[in-house]
């Protein structure tokens, strides 16, 4: 039962409540600032737990970023360095395989692998870095490359995006993380990253990804030269893709933090601006199953916060996060499952460790880094 909100979004309440689909011009009128933050959090929120209930799902997962050298120049990207600056790295075998163990002996399920894209490697190097990960941790599952950088291996190779899946599938990718998307609209992705995998590009690497039966996550850099059309556009444009191929699994809102950047000027978004994006982010996309406050970006209390705004998932203890500590973010390196639990049941959620794949992950409190995979969690449970 909702509360009275403003008159303005009567409308989108009753479209909300009857289950049907907003349109471009109801996500613009969402972003209008005299619209309450907290009404568009009490629309989200019946649409949330419509599709999830009371769950706050979570995961232990690790990242790794191989090399910060990257041949492109995003003014938005603190973490890429040149070749030849004393800030360029790229990790050795031995470097990628300490990594590994250490997520497994800490009982990780999953492994977030994006970084650089270095000129000086062949596809070969990025290749060989799934397998050695998969050969010698099985368990382990490797969401790996965003569709930038399996553009960038198209170029390398002179092949098509379904043969690089295919040699990334063979060696033991298990799915797609949703980087790289930042904004769709070519007016602002030509100011922000004019030389990478434009808009269409992104979609159709996602688009082939899901026909191989290759599951994906979506995201949209918010908060920097954009206006709230680009936004509601790149949302659009997800849910079209959705509609086609249902492999979208999570939709990450992804705050802009703008230190160290060549866009420094630009404030940070305001933690309401963050809720009203995670709660539009809802409504829009009805048919993406998840939504994820992603507490490196968001901060903890506001991730916690957006819990009530739309968002099902707080992603995970995210050990090695390197790409946003570098543009300024303040948040841990990681979090424990302790902290994370306590987190979801203070905001009056129920926690649910998942998968990857939002499978239940079933543990033995005697050996907690030992786990197995039980049922897949429950989507539209309260519908």
């Amino acid at each position: 039962m909702l509360h009275s909100i403003d008159p303005k979004l009567k409308a989108i309440r009753d479209k909300v409540e009857a289950g049907e689909r907003l349109s471009f011009d109801d996500g613009l009128l969402m972003y209008d600032p005299e619209v309450p933050v907290n009404d568009l959090g009490q629309l989200a929120n019946l649409v949330r737990e419509r599709i999830n209930g009371n769950f706050g799902y979570y995961n232990i997962n690790t990242h790794l970023n191989a090399t910060n050298i990257c041949v492109y120049r995003c003014v938005f990207c603190a973490f890429r360095s040149d070749l030849r600056s004393p800030k360029g790295y790229i990790m050795s075998d031995e470097q990628v395989l300490e990594r590994g163990r250490e997520a497994v002996e800490n009982g990780c399920t999953e492994m977030h692998i994006v970084g650089g894209l270095h000129h000086q490697r062949k596809f070969d190097w990025y290749l060989n870095l799934i397998k050695l990960l998969h050969d010698h941790f099985p368990t382990l599952h490797l969401k790996g490359w965003t569709a930038v950088e399996l553009n960038w291996f198209e170029f390398l190779t002179k092949q098509s995006t379904e043969w690089v899946l295919r040699q990334l599938l063979d060696a033991g990718l298990g799915s797609l993380p949703g980087g790289g998307a930042e904004i769709f609209h070519p007016e602002v992705r030509d100011q922000i990253c004019e030389h990478k995998a434009d808009g269409s590009n992104w979609l159709n690497i996602h688009r082939t990804a899901h026909r191989l039966g290759i599951k994906s996550n979506c995201t949209m850099l918010y908060g920097h030269v954009e206006k709230p059309l680009h936004r509601i556009d790149h949302l659009i444009r997800l849910r079209e893709l959705q509609d086609e191929t249902g492999g979208f699994q999570t939709f990450i809102p992804l705050a802009f933090h703008p230190e160290n950047t060549g866009l420094s000027h630009i404030p940070k978004p305001s933690s309401l601006m963050d809720l009203r994006t995670m709660a539009i982010s809802r409504l829009m996309l009805d048919n993406i199953p998840h939504i994820k406050a992603y507490w490196i970006m968001l901060g903890i209390g506001t991730a916690q916060t957006a819990l009530s705004y739309g968002a099902d998932d707080l992603d995970g203890t995210v050990r090695h996060e390197l790409i946003y500590h570098d543009a300024g973010a303040t948040t841990p390196e990681f979090l424990s499952v302790e902290r994370i639990e306590h987190l979801i049941r203070e905001a009056g959620r129920e926690p649910v460790e998942r998968d990857t794949l939002y499978r239940r992950v079933l543990r033995d409190p005697a050996t907690p880094s030992q786990w197995t995979v039980g049922e897949q969690v429950p989507v539209g449970v309260g519908s």
